[in-house]
């Protein structure tokens, strides 16, 4: 017996393993999605990451919400109309909406939220996402008034964020920060938590009082897998229907050997290096566009990365501000006659033989950003440029891009929401420290002003790609290409649509039917 004893608990636990490993298993109603890190917290005002937000958004609905192409539908709101001046929009609410334990909410419940959001105690981290909100008033059950401080086309797709959504203010006032305990949780999606085990899985059921139809799967399966090739070997192997990511160097094989499982789609990210222009050599504009005048942007994007990124010559992601994206006047011109203009640019700033060029790239590790300036140092090469490499881990990295403590750095920006504004305003003046270079121009900040304060779409659109192209033509930024997004999607799962914001809604996702 003292033999079989530790035996028979061995089995037992074996047993609970496998069947755990079951109940988070892909099958006939249940959708398994494999996220990039496990959940920092389930309060939609007090999260960040993207693991997080995603589980929210299939949680809390706001009045608006984000589709399966990444756009801006009626959500809780089931339609909205806004004023000439672009400063006051007002929504109507669907009637009879309910928590999912059955509560019923109405118009006034938004004003509450948004003063918790912007709460000190609350301390949301998105809070600066919403500071062009002046009020959130409502005028009857069904009815209220959002006010802005100027023009912002973009605020559906804004409203959609979880920060804003509908949560259950009627526990958070009696629970506090224990509410989100609750098994089930109160939402007010498509879906709501009813089993989160850290570091395995967070299981969501249908939420039984959402306003629509139920939502097409029963339950979705969040599992945390930090390790891309992980994710894809468990995707492969049938354990996961959907990964958010996989490994660059597995693309052409998985495009070779899965047709269809990988998809590779342009993203609302920019990929560039900053220069520190308050100081030499890069406070001279000649040698700034002498240096990206000698880039091989294509083969970098092509060569270097391999993924299906776009090259960019400018800021703004393909279709951010109209379809004409920004290049520069040289851009087709052979290498070599790009090399000798850019070698003329460098000589009038007094760089030669005799006093070659140098400085020191600096990057965050990663395979893809030392990749990227090993190019880089070998297309500059030809112009005597003479480069030193320098890697840290990213929080020392972008201390020192805070502090200004770089020549030429590793940066880029992934948009917030899909405006323009909201990769352009990043360098201006006015954003301190987070304007790694520098840049400092008047007109350009003045014109970026004017262009958010217009109503007129039109006039928005020119304004920004104005803006654009003056920062480009002072080039306090390198820009490489844009980002992408890598997901891989079983071919049993319907309703999945790329888009540039990387949004893929569950409740619009489904399984095939046989």
């Amino acid at each position: 017996m003292r033999v079989m004893a530790p035996i028979l608990a061995i089995l037992l636990l074996l047993g609970c393993s496998q069947q755990n490993d079951r109940s988070s298993a892909p099958g006939p109603e249940q959708i398994v999605r494999l996220s990039d890190s496990e959940l920092k917290g389930l309060d939609p005002q007090k999260i960040s990451d993207l693991s997080s937000l995603r589980i929210a958004s299939d949680q809390f609905e706001g009045l608006t919400r984000l589709n399966a192409r990444g756009k801006a539908e009626p959500g809780l709101a089931k339609a909205w109309e806004t004023s000439p001046d672009g400063l006051r929009w007002t929504f109507e609410l669907h009637g009879g909406l309910k928590f999912s334990d059955g509560t019923p909410f109405d118009a006034a419940l938004f004003p509450e939220i948004f003063l918790r959001m912007r709460a000190p105690g609350t301390a949301s981290p998105t809070a600066n996402l919403f500071t062009n909100i002046s009020g959130i008033k409502a005028i009857s059950d069904n009815r209220l008034i959002v006010s802005l401080a100027s023009p912002a086309p973009h605020l559906p797709a804004l409203l959609a964020h979880p920060a804003l959504a509908a949560i259950p203010l009627h526990r958070i006032n009696n629970a506090g920060d224990t509410w989100t305990n609750d098994r089930p949780m109160i939402t007010s999606g498509a879906y709501r938590l009813v089993d989160w085990r850290l570091n395995d899985h967070a299981r969501m059921e249908r939420n039984p009082n959402w306003h629509e139809d139920p939502a097409p799967t029963d339950t979705i399966i969040w599992k945390p897998m930090d390790d891309s090739l992980s994710a894809m070997r468990l995707v492969l192997a049938g354990g996961a229907d959907v990964s958010a990511d996989y490994p660059d160097s597995r693309h052409r094989w998985l495009k070779e050997n899965h047709p269809g499982l990988a998809h590779s789609v342009p993203y609302l990210g920019s990929y560039y290096f900053a220069f520190n222009i308050r100081k030499p050599p890069f406070d001279d504009s000649r040698v700034r566009i002498a240096l990206s005048m000698a880039v091989e942007r294509e083969w970098i994007a092509d060569k270097v990365i391999g993924i299906g990124n776009m090259p960019a010559w400018g800021l703004l992601p393909p279709g951010l501000a109209g379809d004409i994206d920004y290049k520069p006047d040289w851009v087709d011109w052979p290498r070599e006659k790009r090399l000798q203009a850019a070698g003329e640019l460098l000589a009038d700033a007094g760089y030669g033989t005799k006093h070659p060029l140098k400085f020191e790239i600096r990057f965050n590790s990663s395979a893809e950003h030392r990749r990227v300036s090993v190019a880089l140092a070998a297309m500059w090469q030809p112009l005597g440029v003479q480069t030193s490499l320098f890697n840290s881990e990213a929080a020392l990295h972008f201390s020192a891009l805070r502090d200004h403590d770089f020549t030429l750095a590793r940066s880029g920006w992934i948009g917030d929401f899909p405006a323009a504004e909201n990769f352009l305003s990043v360098h201006q003046t006015a954003n301190g420290t987070g304007n790694y270079s520098g840049y400092d121009n008047a007109d350009f900040d003045a014109l970026l002003a004017q262009a958010i304060a217009s109503a007129d779409p039109f006039e928005r659109q020119t304004l920004m790609r104005r803006a654009e192209a003056m920062m480009m033509a002072d080039m306090p930024v390198l820009p490489l290409y844009y980002y992408v997004t890598r997901s891989l999607v079983g071919k049993r799962i319907a309703g999945w649509e790329d888009n540039i914001s990387n949004v893929h809604p569950s409740y619009t996702l489904r399984i095939k039917t046989q």
